[in-house]
C-alpha cells in the first residue's frame, strides 16, 4: 500500500473521471441527455463483444467508426491540466478513469498514477494471442483498404484495447482502483453519471472509508446525497477552481 500513502501528511486525492471531463476536448459523452447511446442505440452493437466477435460486418463498421472517432485527435483541456497542476503542487493524486481517451497522460500525468478501468482506445489488442500495438498502426491498415485487419502474429481478430460491453474489467486494474479509493482522504467524482458499476460504486466505498466525497457533474447522480459537496458548474471552470482549493 506504500504506493498510495500520502507524502508529508498531505491528503491523498483520488479523482474518478467520466466522459464529462473530456467533452470540452470534443469527445461526446455516452449517457448524458445528448449522449451517443441515446441518439443512436444501434451504435452500441459496435462496441458489444458478442456482436463484434460474431459478425464481420459489425467489425467493418467498428473500424470505420474508429477511423472517424475524434478521440485520437483530441487534446487535453483545462480540467485535465488542472489535475496535473494539482499533482505537481505536491499533493498525492491518483486518477481512476472510465475514459479510454488517454488525455490525463497526454496532459502530463504519469501513467503509473492513472488507472484506466475501461482500457485505452490508443492501442489495439488481438483477441487470440493478445498481441498489442498502437491504434494508429491498425488504422493505417484500414486506410489502406483492409476492412477488418487480422492480427499479423496469429491471424486472430483485432479490437481496440478497450473493455467492450459484455467484457469484464481487468481485475488487476480494478483492484488497484479499489485500494486507492479506500486509502484516499478526498474522492472527487467528476463528469461521471455514477450509474455504471463497479466504477460508480467507488464513490460509496470512498465515503464508507471516511473520505470527503465531492461530486462535480452537470446532472444529478445517485451519490449526490452521500456527497459532502456537489458542484453543478461547468467542469472546465469548476474543476480547476476546486483543485486549486485542494492544493492550497
Amino acid at each position: 500500500m506504500a504506493e498510495v500513502t500520502s507524502r508529508h501528511d498531505r491528503p491523498l486525492v483520488a479523482i474518478l473521471s467520466g466522459a464529462g471531463i473530456s467533452t470540452d476536448s470534443g469527445i461526446p459523452d455516452y449517457r448524458g441527455p445528448n449522449g451517443l447511446w441515446r441518439r443512436d442505440p444501434e451504435a452500441q452493437k459496435l462496441v458489444t463483444y458478442e456482436y463484434y466477435m460474431a459478425d464481420p460486418e459489425i467489425r467493418r463498421r467498428s473500424w470505420q467508426m474508429r477511423r472517424e472517432n475524434r478521440t485520437l485527435k483530441a487534446e487535453p483541456n483545462a480540467a485535465h491540466r488542472a489535475v496535473v497542476a494539482l499533482e505537481r503542487s505536491g499533493v498525492p493524486v491518483r486518477v481512476i478513469t472510465q475514459n479510454v481517451d488517454g488525455l490525463h497522460q497526454l496532459a502530463g500525468l504519469p501513467a503509473r498514477k492513472v488507472f484506466e478501468l475501461h482500457g485505452s482506445a490508443r492501442s489495439f489488442v488481438c483477441t487470440g494471442c493478445h498481441a498489442r500495438g498502437p491504434m494508429e498502426d491498425a488504422l493505417a491498415r484500414v486506410e489502406a483498404g483492409e476492412d477488418d485487419p487480422p492480427c499479423r502474429e496469429c491471424g486472430g481478430i483485432l479490437k481496440s484495447a478497450t473493455v467492450m460491453f459484455g467484457q469484464r474489467l481487468d481485475p488487476v486494474v480494478l483492484g488497484q482502483a479499489v485500494a486507492v479509493t479506500k486509502a484516499c482522504q478526498v474522492f472527487v467524482a467528476v463528469g461521471s453519471s455514477l450509474q455504471v458499476q463497479p466504477a460508480a460504486g467507488l464513490a460509496g466505498v470512498a465515503a464508507e472509508h471516511g473520505a470527503r466525497l465531492i461530486v462535480v457533474n452537470a446532472e444529478p447522480t445517485p451519490y449526490d446525497e452521500m456527497a459532502d459537496e456537489v458542484v453543478r458548474e461547468p467542469i472546465g471552470t469548476a474543476l480547476p477552481a476546486l483543485l486549486e482549493r485542494l492544493a492550497g
